[in-house]
């Protein structure tokens, strides 16, 4: 079986194919092209013409060494430029298209959990525990775990691309200025100290573009095996001074891609080994795309990790889990009625929303649905996109209420099926009893969606009854229809 992990970079873009054997996956075919999509954001966050186009053109590109593989094996992700560009929903609409493939922009955290899990599937075993760093074009991620286990993570704005162009512009690179970034990205990072500081893990590891640049030039220079050093970082600071421009920089086992970023790349890297008291750094592969590999593996195997974070949200805040239950089990059939058709993946984030929709209770029992959608959509929930993680927000501000106020949703069949399956379930669990459904069917006519039910059992569920008519008056005002007959 083939899998494929696309990271859309604020430097490069990123597509590696693996091979699963067994427990592992092998390399396949991999395909790097520098990107430095972070410069193309201008001084509003928007994103320019022609890096959309530049952009498009490599994702254009990939898609020919994707092409004939399904799309639940491939998983294309967004990092921080993404994260931080006004303009992404216009970029996704024309990258997607080029790609053919959707494109999923993860949080910090996320990023940084799948980095990890990445270098750790690349290294030896070890009970040690491991500082992971990585050194993006607009972002740094930093990870403290043991196994595969991310204890703590970050990700901190500042990267080789935003560093160079905020110091370097010119391509001049001077003391003062090398002093500046260093402080500036200290300064990022000094918030995260008391977690990431030496006596918080045992051995450092860097991994992506920039750390395996500063390696390579350490090796070919001669100043180390590869191993960084602080040491070999002032050396490698001196030379970058000596040389005063970027377009002057020669450095054995520098590739031409990275002269424009090393700068800006170099002093992350030296404040990191400053602030956190890094003393030696070797190199981990894999990094986030073969996070994203190993993260989709599990969900194909049934080791969704998204479940087990659905499970903890449920924990932490208290959530009635048999009335889940109760509403998931009804939603899913009503889901299914309306669209037999749907993916699995639909099908799944229903699920999740009926797991989740009582979320907000927590907080107030007063408009809980609107206090569950904000906690969905900002939480940092391991192994969520931040698309999956609206789409799950706008279902459970949904469940009741106005629905107005998810518009937008109503023009998508399949999304309005999801919302629809879960504001009946919630009204026919209102009594937060077991419900057996009674005689009934549900399906979608070319103007409305007719809800029967047993006239016998309307008669003796007078509320339910009522309920369900203001549901009916509820989608009209709304512009849609559904009809509520007795059979």
């Amino acid at each position: 079986m083939l899998l494929a992990a696309v990271d859309l970079g604020s430097n490069s873009f990123r597509l590696e194919i693996g091979r699963v054997e067994g427990a592992q996956i092998l390399r396949h075919n991999y395909w790097k092209e520098t990107v430095r999509l972070a410069a193309g954001l201008d001084d509003h966050k928007r994103l320019s013409r022609k890096s959309i186009e530049s952009a498009c053109e490599c994702l254009a590109r990939m898609n020919e060494r994707l092409r004939g593989m399904p799309g639940e094996v491939v998983r294309a992700v967004g990092t921080e430029t993404l994260r931080t560009a006004a303009n992404v929903d216009d970029f996704l609409l024309e990258a997607q298209h080029a790609l053919g493939f959707p494109i999923e922009v993860i949080s910090g955290r996320e990023e940084a959990r799948l980095i990890f899990e990445g270098c750790m599937h690349t290294l030896p075993p070890s009970d040690k525990r491991r500082l992971v760093v990585d050194i993006g074009g607009a972002s740094t991620e930093i990870i403290v775990g043991r196994g595969f286990l991310a204890d703590n993570a970050e990700s901190f704005r500042v990267g080789c691309v935003s560093i160079s162009l905020r110091f370097f512009r010119s391509g001049a690179i001077d003391r003062n200025g090398f002093r500046q970034a260093v402080v500036a990205a200290s300064a990022e990072i000094e918030e995260a100290i008391d977690v990431f500081a030496r006596g918080n893990w045992d051995e450092a590891f860097g991994s992506s573009g920039t750390v395996d640049a500063v390696s390579d030039i350490l090796r070919a220079e001669g100043w180390t095996d590869g191993t960084i050093t602080l040491d070999a970082l002032q050396k490698l600071r001196q030379s970058l001074l000596v040389a005063g421009d970027a377009k002057r920089i020669k450095l054995a086992g520098m590739k031409s891609e990275r002269q424009d970023v090393i700068a800006g790349g170099t002093a992350v890297l030296v404040a990191i080994f400053e602030t956190l008291g890094v003393t030696e750094m070797r190199t981990a592969k894999g990094a986030l795309r073969v996070g994203v590999l190993y993260d989709l593996l599990g969900r194909r195997e049934s080791r969704d990790l998204r479940d087990a974070s659905v499970d903890r949200l449920q924990a932490r805040f208290a959530v009635d889990r048999v009335q889940a239950q109760r509403v998931e089990r009804i939603a899913s059939r009503l889901f299914e009625a309306l669209q037999p058709q749907a993916a699995e993946a639909d099908a799944k984030l229903l699920a999740w929303a009926c797991a989740l929709h009582e979320l907000g209770f927590a907080i107030s029992h007063s408009d809980y649905h609107k206090h569950g959608a904000y906690l969905m959509a900002h939480a940092d929930v391991a192994g969520f996109s931040t698309s999956d993680q609206e789409r799950l927000a706008e279902l459970i501000l949904g469940q009741r209420g106005n629905l107005k106020k998810i518009g937008a949703v109503l023009g998508d069949p399949v999304r309005a099926a999801k919302v629809l399956a879960l504001r009946l379930a919630v009204i026919l669990c209102h009594a937060r009893r077991d419900v057996e459904l009674p005689r009934h069917g549900l399906e979608r006519t070319r103007n409305a969606v007719e809800l029967s039910i047993d006239r016998n059992w309307l008669n003796g569920h007078p509320l339910t009854q009522h309920l369900l008519e203001e549901e009916a008056t509820q989608w009209d005002r709304a512009g849609a229809r559904l009809l509520l007959r007795p059979l």
